[in-house]
């Protein structure tokens, strides 16, 4: 029987949501990210239904980038550029990683210009994190 005389942890004193809730909440985090794993397999053994995009700037991209991707950095970001892609081409953007914020500025860009867009969680950092192999010169 617990003891109902001691205090709640930091992890108790705040309830778990209900399952109704927990199920709207993850389910609507996977229409905003994918993962680096699903999107490695989906380019290794297809389909692949996206265009993935580095939106860290030129120089870096150069130095170490995801086999496939292409370099748009988010400051680029403007209908011209993106002309050439259908309107409901999904992209899948990436930045360095946990540590930078280029996929939020670039995912604002994108939903400004009306664009589908997924974040790859753990960017480059976490693509390698996972043993997959990277562009390097």
């Amino acid at each position: 029987m617990p003891n109902l005389n001691r205090r709640n942890s930091a992890v108790s004193e705040v309830p778990a949501a209900d399952p109704e809730e927990a199920f709207a909440h993850f389910s609507a985090m996977l229409r905003f990210e994918a993962d680096c794993w699903d999107v490695h397999d989906a380019m290794t053994n297809g389909p692949q239904d996206f265009v993935l995009v580095d939106v860290r700037g030129p120089a870096v991209f150069e130095k170490e980038h995801i086999p496939g991707a292409v370099n748009l950095p988010y400051g680029r970001m403007v209908e011209r550029n993106l002309a050439e892609y259908p309107d409901d081409t999904l992209f899948v953007i990436y930045c360095a990683g946990p540590h930078c914020n280029a996929t939020e500025k670039a995912g604002v860009r994108l939903a400004k210009l009306g664009r589908p867009f997924k974040k790859m969680i753990g960017g480059v950092e976490g693509w390698r994190d996972e043993g997959f192999d990277v562009v390097t010169t």
